[in-house]
């Protein structure tokens, strides 16, 4: 698989997909099947694959509290009418 391919590859993982794919690699180095290069290379996969997960947790945080914020205004505005 070309890096290009890899990458879009990645881009397209939900965070559900990415959780999947971790527990994968996981299951993976667990074994004692893999050789040294083979570990690395999942551990920088999954280690991508970590930082784009809290990556998209920080902006659906920040998303919830925009919209705990905007509504705690509406609701404001309704108590003074």
């Amino acid at each position: 698989m070309t890096d290009r391919r890899k990458e879009k590859l990645e881009e397209d993982l939900s965070l559900e997909g990415r959780l999947g794919r971790l527990e994968s690699i996981l299951a993976r180095m667990e074994s004692e099947e893999v050789e040294l290069d083979e570990a690395l290379q999942l551990f920088e996969e999954g280690v991508g694959h970590v930082r784009e997960a809290e990556r998209v947790l920080a902006e659906t945080e920040l998303r919830v509290e925009e919209l705990l914020a905007s509504g705690e205004m509406r609701e404001m505005d309704t108590e003074g009418s």
